[in-house]
């Protein structure tokens, strides 16, 4: 009786990864179809509606397929970046993670596509997950690499960002935001930088130090 009940238990906990695999499997042959199709437009849009609009599991598996497309070709979900900028504050972390992957990606290739969708973004960030406030750093990060134009109506996010970061989150973010801020931009954005030093860990303190150039002070040292 305990050698079929342990059997049963084995067979339970490994379902929910097979399962996993099998979806994750499924969604690289599904994106590949579509990528050899001549036109494999409607097949996209379908699958944005699905993401947004589905079931919660259908949900997932077309923001799975999406991911895959994006990795390969993201020129061709460009058309669904409003439904990415809704997606980044998904309550599927699914959709958050393809939606993360998807906006810093088109707004490299259309950032014009995606400074239309900045009231939505911005207002996305203090409710978005980790996946989804890093998502939109890279994607405003990459507009202000896009046009200086940008810096002005990204600026205070950004900053709400650096100031809200934890050690390890703002080393990686000072080495996207930093370089893609201009002129004062830029220096603001480094003195709140700069000012978070005595805040963190020390080890994402020096790391940081030494990606500016400067000297952490000797009181922190």
């Amino acid at each position: 009786m305990t050698t079929k009940k342990k059997s049963t238990e084995e067979t339970d906990a490994t379902e929910p990864k097979s399962a996993k695999k099998a979806a994750g499997g499924g969604a690289v042959v599904a994106a590949q179809k579509i990528l050899a199709d001549d036109s494999p437009q409607s097949k996209i849009a379908e699958h944005g509606e699905t993401m947004m609009e589905g079931p919660r599991t259908a949900a997932t598996q077309s923001a799975r397929v999406l991911s895959e497309i994006i990795q390969a070709k993201p020129e061709l979900v460009v058309p669904l970046v409003a439904k990415f900028a809704r997606g980044i504050s998904s309550s599927n972390k699914r959709v958050v993670q393809s939606s993360a992957e998807a906006l810093p990606a088109i707004a490299r290739i259309a950032p014009a596509r995606v400074a239309r969708q900045l009231d939505v973004l911005k207002s996305s960030f203090e409710e978005a997950n980790e996946v989804g406030k890093d998502g939109l750093v890279r994607t405003f990060a990459a507009l202000c690499t896009a046009s200086v134009a940008y810096q002005k109506r990204l600026e205070p996010v950004l900053t709400l960002a650096l100031n809200g970061a934890d050690g390890k989150t703002l080393f990686a973010w000072s080495q996207i935001v930093l370089p893609a801020l201009k002129g004062e931009p830029h220096a603001r954005a480094r003195a709140v930088v700069e000012g978070r030093l005595d805040l963190i860990p020390r080890s994402y303190a020096q790391q940081i130090a030494d990606f500016l150039g400067i000297k952490l002070r000797l009181r922190y040292r």
